[in-house]
């Protein structure tokens, strides 16, 4: 079974939907601090066991296949016809959203990481030599913006996608009428001949 451009819209979706719960998840389950132990000259941090470092990544892989799905998806042949990646870019709408979509793709990337790294190096670092920490974690609201940056990103790469379809419509019609417009060209030459 060929794939289609349905089809394709449909994994970006999926792609894009899960990264975006993922990361709201991550957000809500996000502790707001840890609770200070004082050892012997140090401070050690206990967090509460949470999975926001485990959904922060989750959502970032899934932000990164739905733009590999995004960005094949406008790129490969579908039924057996493909155009030449020049005929999309002249589309002006079209190499506007394909841009967009890759910006968003990268700063919902960066949203997600930076706060899961943030977190996960809070709870492996625990032991602090200051004893006035408080025991913090990521900053709050990043990986919620994230993931909101990331369902647009998803958004972006489906406009991306229906642009590129009409690019390619156009395309195939231009060819079409080109080919009929040769033809009957010609055919009117061999008439005159003939007559």
């Amino acid at each position: 079974m060929a794939v289609t451009m349905k089809h394709m819209s449909l994994i970006v979706s999926l792609f894009g939907v899960l990264s975006f719960v993922l990361g709201v998840i991550a957000e809500n389950k996000k502790p707001a601090s840890g609770t200070p132990i004082n050892g012997k000259g140090v401070i050690i941090c206990k967090y509460p066991s949470d999975p926001t470092v485990a959904l922060g990544y989750l959502s970032a892989a899934f932000l990164l296949a739905c733009t590999v799905a995004g960005y094949k998806s406008l790129f490969i042949s579908y039924k057996g016809k493909s155009v030449p990646n020049s005929v999309l870019f002249k589309s002006t709408s079209f190499s506007v959203f394909f841009n967009i979509a890759l910006i968003t793709s990268g700063l919902a990337l960066s949203l997600l990481l930076w706060p899961t790294i943030t977190e996960q190096l809070h709870l492996t670092r625990n032991v602090h030599r200051n004893l006035e920490t408080s025991c913090p974690t990521a900053k709050t609201g990043l990986l919620g913006g994230g993931a909101f940056v990331s369902l647009d990103s998803c958004l972006f790469w489906l406009v991306a996608l229906m642009l590129a379809d009409n690019a390619r419509e156009d395309h195939f019609d231009e060819v079409e009428n080109r080919n009929i417009d040769g033809n009957s060209s010609s055919r009117d030459v061999n008439l005159k001949i003939d007559a």
